[in-house]
């Protein structure tokens, strides 16, 4: 493997910067000083750490341009969803600095075994990311603020492809005010990222990525009895009901499928549809992908650029053909283009079923999946018959129905009616089955690497 990494523009395919990978030695002294850092932070009151949250939310916000540019380089987002993409890492910044306090407090309890006690939430230590290319500053920000507010030192290995991001962040985050070492990145390979899982100062893993990388990773940190949170990937299902309103649905679901390239592991992919829209859904649905222009990210007329890399292109490309040749037809795009850049048009499939790439797998780019169903019983039958579980949605007109559907049917860990979310600070983001597990957001990102910690006073 070369000891270096070189990241691309994927819309023009020139070299933008190359960086020397850290050896295993190197990585080892950054984790030490990691580890030293965190024993003075996690002294640090809960307030003091709240403000310096609060500090990179607004760094971050200072730098959005300069930041913006750089992810617009490194992985083709339109500018104006990079701006978007900051604007919700400051959301996460404020969020955390004014509930973190209140969150990570002590709680008293009165024990049966004693006079009074109390659970204390201690940091654990170093708090190891691994984390993809997609939206190169919100995964960052979603576990490293979380897990800084919680009193943890936080290393980061981001996707090559993102590196300058990756070291971008680290400086806002340094010239905020957070002290040396609590957070790092690491530009290293995967050979030493196992060393660093194992390493005994690193105390919990996570890893947003697919879930072929969630059971490596895993099975890595569970080798040395490591905690691991794991955001992967998933197939979302977005049911049209018999009785949901067309325009709201052809909205949503041209919206929930195209929005960051199609790159989302929370994006609307399958679209289930009952008989009785389905014709006239389908008809309007392709219109409207049809209609959507691809190319340079920069350019006013664009609706969504490149993907991220031309090899991700080519896998996606794969995916399409397997679909085909085992049934599905396609109603626009599924041509590969020459030329530069990893460009992919915006795709539909119709006659999608179990078997096919389109049904069982994700499709992690600006391809939609067309699936009928016979009514909305066999449509959440449909959207439940998937080994992922992280999100999708439910278009109808009844929303008190539609949302008991998604409370006590659906078996995602978002649900979305009658429109099209990715995240949002104040409400919890994670999944179920391949999908992964721990939870991120609203309160919940603070707990998960914290030890709940019983004091208990037996005499005063």
């Amino acid at each position: 493997m070369s000891n270096s990494i070189t990241t691309v523009n994927p819309t023009t395919g020139e070299t933008l910067q190359t960086y020397t990978r850290m050896d295993s030695s190197q990585a080892k002294q950054v984790v030490e000083a990691s580890h030293q850092a965190f024993l003075d932070w996690r002294l640090k009151p809960l307030e003091q750490r709240a403000h310096v949250v609060r500090a990179i939310g607004e760094a971050l916000s200072t730098n959005k341009e300069a930041l913006a540019d750089l992810i617009v380089k490194e992985m083709g987002k339109p500018p104006v969803q990079a701006r978007q993409e900051i604007d919700l890492c400051v959301g996460i910044c404020d969020y955390t600095a004014e509930h973190g306090p209140q969150k990570l407090a002590d709680e008293e309890r009165q024990p049966g075994n004693g006079e009074r006690g109390f659970i204390t939430y201690s940091p654990m230590g170093v708090i190891y990311g691994i984390q993809p290319w997609n939206f190169p500053a919100y995964q960052v920000v979603r576990y490293s603020i979380a897990n800084i507010m919680a009193g943890n030192s936080v290393l980061l290995k981001h996707a090559e492809n993102v590196t300058g991001s990756g070291l971008l962040l680290e400086k806002i985050y340094r010239e905020a005010g957070l002290p040396e070492n609590v957070f790092r990145t690491l530009v290293i390979s995967h050979d030493v990222s196992d060393e660093v899982i194992a390493h005994k100062a690193v105390r919990g893993v996570t890893l947003t990525g697919s879930d072929g990388a969630g059971r490596k990773v895993a099975a890595k940190a569970a080798e040395h009895l490591k905690k691991t949170v794991l955001e992967l990937g998933s197939n979302d299902a977005y049911l049209v009901l018999d009785d949901a309103d067309l325009d709201v649905a052809v909205d949503t679901c041209v919206q929930g499928r195209i929005f960051n390239g199609g790159q989302t592991c929370v994006a609307a992919k399958r679209f289930v549809v009952t008989d009785a829209n389905y014709d006239a859904f389908k008809e309007r649905f392709v219109e409207k992908m049809k209609a959507l222009k691809v190319g340079d990210p920069t350019a006013s007329d664009t609706d969504l650029g490149p993907m991220a890399r031309i090899d991700l292109r080519d896998d996606l490309h794969d995916q399409v053909e397997k679909s085909v040749s085992k049934g599905a037809t396609i109603l626009c795009g599924g041509k590969k283009p020459e030329g530069k850049g990893a460009f992919y048009p915006v795709t539909v499939l119709d006659n999608v079923t179990p078997g096919q790439p389109a049904y069982d797998d994700e499709l992690f780019g600006p391809v939609a999946a067309l699936i009928r169903a016979k009514d909305d019983e066999d449509a959440m039958r449909i959207a439940n018959d998937s080994r992922y579980g992280l999100g999708g949605g439910i278009i109808s007109q009844d929303v008190k129905r539609a949302t008991e559907l998604a409370s006590k049917y659906f078996d995602t860990g978002m649900v979305f009616i009658n429109g099209f979310g990715v995240a949002t600070p104040e409400m919890p983001f994670g999944g179920v089955k391949d999908s992964g597990y721990g939870r991120e957001h609203g309160g919940f990102g603070m707990h998960e690497f914290v030890n709940a910690k019983s004091v208990i006073v037996v005499q005063e």
